[in-house]
This record gives C-alpha cells, structure tokens and sequence, in this order.
C-alpha cells in the first residue's frame, strides 16, 4: 500500500509542474519563447518513433558510459591507495580540488585543443565523476570500524573475508551515495560536452542544432528526453550496485566460520 501511495505522490507533484508548465506557455503565448507541454512531449513521442533517436541516444549514452566507468575504476582504486599510504593521498588532494572548482566549460574548451571531439564527453563525464567517487571511497574506507578489524585480526580472517564483510558494508553507502550525486550530473556534463564539441551522432549537437534555428520545442523535446535518461541511469545505477552489495556480502549466517579465517 505504502507503495501506490508513493506513486501516486509523484504522480500529483508531476501533475502539478506540468499545470505550471502550462500555465507559463498560456501566460507567454509564444511557442518560439515557451512552448506548451502538449506540444513538447508531441514532438518527444515523434521522435520516439524514428529509429535515429535511438541510435543518436545509444551513441551518447555508450561515449558517457565509458568516462562513467573508468571514472569508477580509477576512483576505487585511488581510494584503496590513498587510504593506505598517506603520501598518494597529499598527492592527489590538489588535483581532485582542482578538478570539482575549475568549470567544466572550461576543461571543454582547454581539451578541445589536446583530444579528439568524439572522446570529449568521455573524458569530461570521468573528470567530473572521478573527485566524487575518490572522496566518497576514500572516507568510506576510513570510517570502518576499527574494533572489527583489530577482532578480524585476532580471529586471523582471511583477506578476502575481511573485504567483503567489513569494508564492503562500509565503503557501500558512499559508493551508492557517489553514484546519487553525480552521476546524473556526469552524464549531464558529458552532454554540455557534446554541445561544444559536436561529436557528428550525438544528441548535443541536436540541441546545438535546436538552439541553432530557433526550434524551442526540438529543443525542449531533447532536453527531457535527456533529463529522463539521467534519471533512468541514475535508478538502474543504484539497483544494480544496491543488488551487487547484498549478494557479495550476504550474511555472516551463510558462512561457516572455517571459510571467513585462516
């Protein structure tokens, strides 16, 4: 039940912006300037129907996805090296700092200069994401509880045993917390990218193009369809690392105690 009355509360907060949606376009009277929802998510449903919106989709989703995971990896990675040697973190500190101040217009046009336009929204999506993941690991590692491990240590758990039942439940929720705050804002970033840049089949360069001549309601079509797919990656992200994490940690209860020490 609890459930239905979920839905049915985003149902009336998405009704509601809809009717001020509506209301502003009535207000305007100018589709150039603001176009009714009627008329947007017309011209969505059209677009839906043609099969080169799923390939313009699929390409952009495939160049962020690949910035999205390496960004992942590295961040991971870096983390488990900083968290243990103290220097790497001092290292890395400056960099990741830069990296969340500097704008990322500007990181677009720097790496205009230096790489290949079809690679942009690859990279821009990993500088964006790889801060976020590093810290958010790196505090989850840190923030274990030290009593487990010095009983870990005592009751020789094996390595592996000790990863996936102590620091696993730790680093997880900042992991899946990395992955709420900004990957829906790689993936955003990765498209403003594409705007810039121009990558020949990219839905960036259809917004270009929208803005270009002046078609408000392309433009406005694209852009929700872009907002539903961050919001549609951002979902699947989390029940998917969410699902991950209860099947590599499972239970202490599933273990016998000869597997989880030395």
């Amino acid at each position: 039940m609890s459930k239905i009355k979920k839905i049915i509360k985003s149902a009336a907060v998405l009704l509601f912006w809809l009717l001020i949606w509506q209301i502003i376009s009535l207000i305007i009277s100018n589709d150039l300037l603001f176009p009714s929802p009627l008329k947007v998510f017309g011209r969505l449903f059209e677009l839906l129907c043609e099969i080169n919106f799923y390939i313009t989709v699929m390409t952009s989703f495939l160049r962020i996805a690949i910035g999205v995971v390496f960004a992942l990896t590295a961040g991971v990675l870096l983390a488990v090296l900083s968290s243990a040697v103290p220097f790497i973190h001092d290292l890395l500190s400056p960099f990741m700092s830069v990296v969340k101040s500097t704008p990322v217009a500007s990181f677009i046009f720097l790496l205009l200069l230096w790489i290949g336009r079809d690679i942009m929204p690859a990279v821009i999506s990993a500088l964006i994401l790889l801060p976020v993941v590093w810290t958010n690991m790196e505090t989850g590692i840190k923030q274990t509880d030290r009593n487990l491990l010095e009983l870990a240590t005592a009751y020789k758990m094996k390595s592996t045993a000790r990863i996936r039942y102590i620091y696993f439940p730790s680093v997880m929720p900042y992991f899946v917390s990395a992955l709420k705050s900004s990957t829906g804002i790689a993936w955003k970033a990765g498209i403003a990218a594409e705007v810039l840049a121009l990558p020949m089949v990219s839905i960036g360069k259809y917004i270009f193009e929208s803005k270009l001549y002046l078609q408000t309601t392309e433009l406005f079509a694209w852009t929700v369809a872009t907002i539903a797919i961050s919001a549609a990656i951002e979902k699947l992200l989390v029940f998917a690392t969410n699902k991950l994490s209860d099947g590599i940690t499972g239970k202490y209860g599933e273990k016998g105690t000869v597997d989880l020490i030395d």
